[in-house]
């Protein structure tokens, strides 16, 4: 039993079950089936639901929820892994032991965490299913568990109101019985769901953990969730705990000899019933069978009924298989449909979700319709596949018209290939509405309008690695291969000079901001600001502070300095201190592909995804820590190469974008 109050402190829980395995021993006969899963994490939030199984076959779940730097909450997932397979599954002794000392070197390890403040706050479950079917857990923070049993939901861990304390404190104990359903979660549930609404969804058998996914999301609340699933029966004797090997004998020789007893006595009841001149008769046609073989006269006659016997066995055989694989095949059909029904419900689900704002949860649930929709598509009799084709054609419009996606093929603004066929361009650099310079490798291209101006090489021994437009001394900046900087002033490439000793930084990008230059450098982890002089430039300073620049690869500066990382992960630094900053309602996976970023002065923010051919466009939340997403553009057409850069005029108008030959434009209004 669970009862709400079935609580010990972790001094007095060895205590306790040490007295209650005197009075009774519990037998148990049953299979534990756990489910794990989470919903779609939160920006700064990591979410972790694990399942461990002992070398005496013991369940072991543990969940955890960490609001912090995904760096920090990865390691301090590898440490409580590490500790719960040393202290919890290898080590000797009682399970409720080893998990007081388990929970005791998991509290140091909170303790220290926050004492530090590396983890803004942590919310974590563990729990243990000993051999005897007597389940052991306690929680951290808000995580709680529940159990369905009866039709009846009821809290199996302590509530606390307040702020949670992020210790394991209490243990809850107590054995599972047949069709039991366990429910954990790092988050209070009840928050979202009613107890008979619970005990509602786990009536639905192996989903429930997909509609509680779906039900969380639908709220904006995220948790890692486990379910643990009790079939089988059990059985409860009362007797000493310990009895000897002997006496477990003599209790098996009995029950076995009880067996044979039963099955003579069958056997015996079978014999009774059959008419006694049937077996008779059976050994007479078996006899003459053999010896019309045997006969040169009637051996053909026994030929003939011997093929015979064989095709009617045949035929036998046929039926039965075929009349299987019918009644199967009626099954899966029927599976199949209802599968379609659901993903059909689900797409309209989605759709009123939208139409009260409820972005995020309608994203949700249209990717909840795409996963039946492909279980459909890849059944092995090849049935509905037409129509789940038909519905994951719905799912793609709907999700494209929830997250305002707009595909399109841009206009052609101009061919570079009419100044070289060869031209490899690797970014370009806006001057003024319809005026560009193009860069490769070595050359550049002025653009103006629809025209391409004869190439000019910036340097003959150099090779060109990224380019940007010092609006405030009007002149056009390049870093070369060999750590230069070269300035195109009057239309002449000059070299320029540092006061630094150790010369230019090798940067990933590079980006002019009022008189300097910022170079992203995610090698030394750090932004170097220089200040641009009458004819050099000054030694550099170190602009970031405490941002995270591993695996940087664009950034655009708007007063602010916004930063992209492999992944689509985006930083947001403030005279170089890393702020919070996160972008509301966009779409999962959107920034995934990105590899470059442009702000507009006092404008939006635009990202580029040449894997996939889009540009991404956001607010930037002014003085705010939150963004807002706004729509995606999607370049198709056969003109349309690999995208390499992207600039939009201060009015944003116009969107560019650049490929290997070709520079294409989108009217923004």
């Amino acid at each position: 039993m669970y009862p709400s109050t079935h609580l010990y402190p972790l001094h007095l829980l060895h205590k306790s079950l040490l007295k209650s395995r005197k009075i009774c021993t519990l037998l148990l006969r049953m299979e534990i089936t756990v489910q794990c899963g989470h919903t779609s994490p939160k920006r700064g939030t990591t979410l972790v639901s694990e399942r461990f199984t002992s070398g005496r076959g013991e369940d072991v779940v543990m969940l955890l929820q960490i609001d912090g730097s995904p760096s920090e909450a990865k390691a301090l997932e590898k440490e409580c892994t590490t500790v719960i397979k040393h202290a919890l599954l290898e080590t000797d002794g009682e399970a409720s032991s080893r998990l007081d000392g388990t929970l005791k070197e998991l509290n140091g390890l909170l303790k220290g965490l926050t004492f530090s403040q590396s983890i803004q706050e942590i919310h974590a479950l563990i729990g243990i299913v000993d051999t005897a079917g007597v389940l052991h857990v306690s929680h951290a923070g808000r995580s709680e568990a529940y159990v369905v049993r009866s039709g009846g939901a009821s809290q199996i861990t302590e509530y606390t109101r307040g702020k949670p304390t992020p210790a394991f404190v209490h243990i809850a104990s107590g054995g599972l019985e047949p069709r039991d359903v366990i429910v954990f979660s790092s988050q209070r549930l009840l928050r979202t769901v009613t107890p008979a609404q619970l005990a509602q969804l786990v009536q639905r058998g192996d989903h429930v953990l997909d509609e509680l996914v779906v039900e969380l999301e639908s709220e904006k609340e995220q948790a890692a969730i486990c379910i643990l699933h009790v079939s089988g029966r059990g059985e409860q004797q009362s007797a000493p705990a310990r009895s000897s090997g002997r006496k477990r004998k003599q209790r098996s020789a009995i029950a076995l000899s009880s067996v044979l007893a039963s099955a003579a006595e069958v056997t015996s009841r079978v014999s009774d019933y059959m008419p006694s001149g049937i077996p008779g008769r059976l050994r007479e046609v078996a006899s003459g069978f053999l010896s019309d073989l045997k006969n040169p006269k009637r051996k053909r006659r026994a030929h003939f009924l011997l093929l015979a016997g064989t095709l009617a066995a045949f035929l036998v055989i046929w039926a039965v298989v075929n009349l299987g694989t019918s009644s199967q095949m009626r099954q899966s059909k029927a599976e199949l449909e209802e599968r379609l029904n659901e993903v059909d419900q689900l797409i309209r689900t989605a759709e009123n979700r939208r139409l009260s704002g409820e972005m995020d949860s309608a994203n949700a649930i249209l990717e909840q319709a795409e996963q039946r929709a492909k279980q459909v598509m890849d059944n092995d009799n090849n049935l509905f596949r037409a129509e789940a084709l038909d519905l994951l054609e719905r799912v793609r419009v709907k999700r494209e018209e929830i997250n305002n996606i707009v595909r399109l093929s841009p206009r052609l603004v101009v061919n570079l290939e009419a100044k070289n066929d060869d031209i490899d361009a690797q970014g370009f650099i806006g001057l003024a509405d319809g005026e560009f310079t193009v860069y490769d490798r070595q050359h550049l291209y002025r653009v103006l309008l629809n025209t391409v101006e004869d190439p000019q090489m910036l340097s003959d021994d150099e090779l060109i690695l990224d380019g940007d437009y010092f609006e405030r001394y009007q002149t056009a900046i390049f870093q070369t291969t060999d750590n230069s900087i070269i300035e195109f002033i009057n239309s002449q490439p000059t070299s320029m000079k540092t006061d630094d000793p150790a010369g230019w930084i090798k940067a990933t990008d590079m980006e002019t901001y009022l008189r300097f230059l910022y170079m992203l450098s995610p090698e030394n982890n750090q932004i170097y600001k220089y200040e641009r002089l009458s004819n050099r430039y000054s030694a550099p300073a170190e602009y970031n502070i405490n941002g995270d620049l591993e695996g940087a690869l664009d950034m655009a500066i708007d007063g602010n300095v916004y930063i992209v990382k492999k992944g689509g992960e985006l930083m947001k630094l403030l005279r170089g201190e890393a702020q919070p900053f996160t972008i509301r309602h966009l779409p999962e996976g959107a920034l995934s592909g990105v590899t470059k970023v442009y702000k507009v002065f006092d404008g939006n923010l635009y990202f580029l995804d040449p894997v996939h051919g889009k540009v991404i466009v956001a607010t930037d939340g002014g003085g705010t820590a939150e963004g807002a997403y706004i729509k995606q553009y999607i370049l198709e057409g056969d003109q349309v190469g690999e995208l390499r850069d992207l600039y939009v005029d201060d009015e944003e108008t116009k969107l560019y974008v650049i490929d290997e030959k070709r520079i294409h434009a989108v009217d923004l209004r």
